[in-house]
């Protein structure tokens, strides 16, 4: 079923750069296969992006494809180059190193760079960087030409953006989560062929902040615009992208959807990042696993030590009775109301996290039995000196 805003987006997206092929039959042979060929082009297309800042290389090799219509987050811990990533694709920065295609044409090599406003990109940065003595209409119609239907643009895109009837409102008037929404509507007018967002978020209270994000997901989605998101929050990244590229010292370590980034990090490292990880020791021996908690079932093969994966969520605490016999005792228990956080000491010793619904007559003192749903990831038995 089509969405609240498919209509505006429809009107918003209608006077693109690249005509419908239908409409392509009176070029000459050569344009109508280069027009067919970049519509065919991912969106974005970085390949080999390397950027130094005298001795330090803040990128490092970073290879990143965006399909039209798709939401790429970058995500990654203070200082691992993704800002400077997405300056470089933006053409604030120059690539000292590998090539940046937008929408099939290339923008930039080394030798050579684009300047930012003929990319075809929108911007939309921390603090929506809205101009304080321009009315909400003015900021969001700065940068279009004027004629060639700038106002209809300019009214498509609040429209869109849920904000029609706010064009003569100044950006004091508006509160936090309105100002981002009109930095998004400037940044969508142009019908640029990529959104680029810089934390576009970190600005607001987290109750805000998880509204506002779930709007802009859906108006990215309505408009079919391309956009990568630059963030440190795991949970953004996690609900707000159809893919997730974790970014480590410089480099992509890591590209997956979001549920095979959760499940299947590739590595320690990247598993505590993206969410709450807690390792116990086993012994693997091809498809299963033998642990503290019993014989487990491991997701692919392993041979030998190993630590095993586990997350809150994938542990199940039963009470204590005559026929189960308990291997842990409950020590505390944090009631959120969507859900619980227990922390429980096994037997041997070892403290675990387990997250349970809001339902259950657990408590700190009860004895339980602490079992695993499901298989398990593995990695190499990490050495500890």
């Amino acid at each position: 079923m089509a969405g609240p805003f498919s209509a505006v987006a429809q009107r918003l997206v209608a006077d693109t750069s690249v005509q419908p092929k239908s409409d392509r039959v009176g070029l000459p042979v050569t344009d109508r296969a280069a027009a067919d060929a970049s519509e065919e082009a991912p969106a974005l297309r970085c390949t080999g992006l390397v950027k130094r800042f005298g001795p330090i290389t803040a990128v490092a090799g970073v290879d990143l494809t965006a399909e039209r219509g798709e939401i790429v987050a970058l995500l990654g811990p203070s200082g691992c180059g993704k800002t400077t990533t997405l300056r470089l694709i933006a053409g604030f920065e120059d690539l000292d190193e590998g090539t940046i295609e937008i929408g099939g044409r290339l923008v930039a090599t080394a030798d050579w760079c684009e300047p930012p406003e003929r990319r075809r990109v929108g911007m939309v940065f921390q603090d929506g960087a809205l101009f304080p003595h321009l009315s909400v209409f003015k900021n969001v119609a700065f940068g279009l030409p004027r004629g060639n239907g700038r106002d209809e643009k300019v009214r498509a895109a609040l429209e869109l953006v849920g904000l029609a009837g706010y064009e003569e409102r100044m950006p004091y008037e508006l509160s936090g989560g309105q100002q981002q929404r009109v930095a998004l509507a400037r940044a969508l007018a142009p019908t640029p062929e990529v959104i680029l967002l810089d934390e576009p978020f970190s600005s607001l209270d987290a109750e805000l902040r998880a509204s506002v994000r779930a709007e802009v997901r859906q108006i990215l989605a309505e408009a079919r615009a391309t956009a990568i998101l630059v963030t440190h929050d795991q949970e953004e990244a996690l609900s707000i992208s159809d893919r997730v590229a974790v970014m480590w010292q410089g480099r992509i370590v890591q590209q997956a959807s979001p549920e095979e980034l959760y499940h299947r990090p590739v590595s320690r490292e990247i598993a505590v990042f993206v969410g709450d990880a807690q390792f116990i020791p086993g012994e693997a021996r091809g498809r299963r696993v033998a642990t503290e908690l019993g014989d487990l079932p491991v997701h692919g093969t392993a041979q030998g030590p190993v630590d095993v994966m586990l997350r809150p969520e994938g542990l199940r605490l039963i009470p204590a009775t005559e026929d189960q016999e308990p291997n842990a005792t409950v020590l505390t228990r944090l009631f959120y109301g969507h859900d619980q956080l227990m922390t429980v000491r096994l037997d041997t010793g070892r403290t675990l996290k387990a997250r349970l619904g809001t339902y259950g007559g657990i408590r700190p003192g009860d004895r339980v039995f602490v079992s695993v749903r499901g298989a398990v990831l593995t990695f190499p038995r990490e050495e500890t000196t």
